[in-house]
């Protein structure tokens, strides 16, 4: 049988703490957007026509006040931190599954206020006057119908979850996973004319395992009002528990989360030797006066190193920022981490009949989590498009997972700029060259930025090439009130390479020649 749930909804809270973060006034037309399409946006701007899902263009459109503002999981995160904390004060056992969106066994507050409706109206009460923000209450079986009920603030009876579940849009299995493999599964489940839950959970569960997979499984217990998973879950073994003690302690952010960092890869190298994964979470932080914030983070999905990492700075960003009364005396002096509820590991794997689809970012994601487990965090990189004059400027790499921002704007003039097409490969260490002209003479570039001979020879790692044309030279002067300054020049050339021409980018720095890029 599901547990009674409390869930307590705080609607369109990337709006209300994006606005409360830039200090707006309630009642104004505001929408948040990710990938420039809105993730979020304020009744006022509902009222005007403007969609989740719509781009930037067409949401203006509708609505020329729309007052914008972009994506940020860690601002909506540590804005939360009160609400979860007024919570806190009135129930035990606070979970917060997503900012916006906290839960607790509704047995608790239920017997201490006298009631479930008494605990309703008091939660609601209260994060208004503690956190100055509204919101909504659902009390059900199971966490996805008591969210549900929180979206329409109702208390449903016990046992009646299914009942209230059925005439709902199929549409309500995103409620708590918003993923791209949960949205293909709904729409194809629209698509086959099931478009409730209840119709969904008349299927058997057996005919779904066969034609869809795992996700939809899980799917198919939250429309039929059961848990997630079954009630019997594994125990975490005690060495999966990790801590750091800081000596002296730290009171900063960024100091914490780069420690947190690390201890999120131990742990999800442990949880991977055990073959499992991690979806409840529990994080407490002490600081040197002996105050203690433990939070439980729920996630729809196993979590990932990335997300461990992000859910301690989270925590601790609304912890050290906050007020008076919720910010700790001193720094934090020791954290833990501990994985509530675990479950097997082949979750992370693909299922053999979807191996196929090079299409699904999800699925490739997972495989990308699975190889950092096994070779640790720094072994998955992906590419950031960067601003500057040269390959190697234009690109950086970092860790899968952490945020792909650009350190210098691509779109910004660079003037100097290597022009298009850039090299296809740009090795990690320069690669000595020898320019030479007709007569075997080293070429060099003058103070005046031209040549001392015409090139029709170089030499690469000891070998002999013959230049059959070439380009040049460009010069780049980069911080010049520096001394020395930065100063090279560049030239293409197009080498007889056995017997087939290749394209090299040289670079001429303090009359040293190097291959800086290669085109393939």
């Amino acid at each position: 049988m599901s547990t009674r749930t409390l869930a307590v909804w705080c609607p369109d809270w990337p709006v209300v703490a994006a606005s409360a973060g830039a200090g707006l006034a309630i009642g104004l037309p505001v929408g948040v957007l990710a990938g420039g399409h809105v993730s979020a946006c304020s009744a006022q701007a509902r009222a005007e026509g403007v969609r989740k899902g719509m781009r930037r263009r067409d949401a203006q459109g509708r609505c020329p006040e729309l007052i914008v503002f972009p994506d940020d999981p860690a601002r909506d995160a540590r804005l939360f931190e009160v609400v979860a904390s007024a919570v806190e004060e009135l129930a035990v056992g606070v979970e917060v599954v997503r900012p916006g969106l906290v839960a607790v066994p509704a047995k608790g507050p239920a017997g201490y206020l006298g009631s479930e409706e008494a605990a309703a109206e008091r939660l609601v009460d209260h994060v208004a006057a503690r956190a100055g923000v509204e919101c909504q209450v659902g009390i059900a079986d199971g966490l996805f119908a008591a969210t549900l009920a929180a979206h329409r603030g109702l208390l449903v009876e016990p046992g009646a979850s299914p009942d209230f579940l059925a005439p709902l849009g199929i549409w309500e299995l995103t409620r708590l996973q918003d993923t791209e493999e949960r949205n293909e599964l709904v729409d194809l489940l629209r698509r086959l004319g099931l478009g409730t839950l209840g119709a969904f959970a008349a299927v058997p569960e057996r005919d779904v395992a066969t034609r869809f997979g795992a996700d939809a499984v899980l799917a198919h217990r939250l429309a039929r009002g059961a848990e997630k998973r079954p009630p019997s879950r594994r125990t975490p073994p005690p060495d999966l528990v990790v801590v750091e003690r800081f000596d002296p302690p730290v009171d900063r952010v960024d100091a914490v989360a780069f420690a947190a960092r690390g201890l999120a890869a131990t742990l999800h190298g442990r949880l991977a030797a055990h073959g499992m994964a991690c979806t409840r979470l529990s994080i407490t932080a002490t600081s040197e006066g002996g105050e203690e914030r433990s939070r439980v983070w729920r996630s729809a999905d196993p979590l990932t190193p990335a997300g461990i990492a992000d859910r301690v700075r989270w925590q601790l960003d609304g912890w050290l920022r906050g007020g008076p009364g919720v910010r700790p005396s001193g720094g934090i002096d020791t954290l833990r981490i501990e994985p509530e509820e675990i479950v097997d590991g082949q979750v992370l794997q693909l299922h053999l009949w979807q191996a196929g689809n090079d299409d699904n970012s999800e699925r490739a994601a997972r495989a990308m989590v699975r190889v950092q487990s096994l070779l640790g965090p720094e072994a998955v990189a992906t590419a950031v498009i960067e601003g500057g004059r040269g390959p190697g400027d234009q690109v950086r790499l970092v860790p899968w997972g952490d945020e792909r921002e650009p350190r210098t704007d691509p779109e910004r003039p660079w003037p100097a700029k290597l022009p298009a097409p850039s090299p296809s490969i740009v090795p990690a260490t320069p690669i000595p060259v020898e320019v030479f002209d007709s007569k075997g003479k080293p070429v060099r570039v003058t103070d005046t930025h031209g040549f001392t001979g015409e090139p029709t020879a170089i030499t690469v790692l000891g070998e002999p090439k013959a230049v059959l044309g070439w380009a040049g030279p460009w010069p780049v002067d980069e911080h010049w009130w520096v001394q020395p300054a930065n100063r090279r020049s560049r030239m293409q050339v197009v080498i007889d390479d056995e017997e087939q021409q290749r394209a090299l980018l040289l670079v001429a720095r303090a009359g040293t020649w190097t291959v800086e890029g290669i085109y393939d």
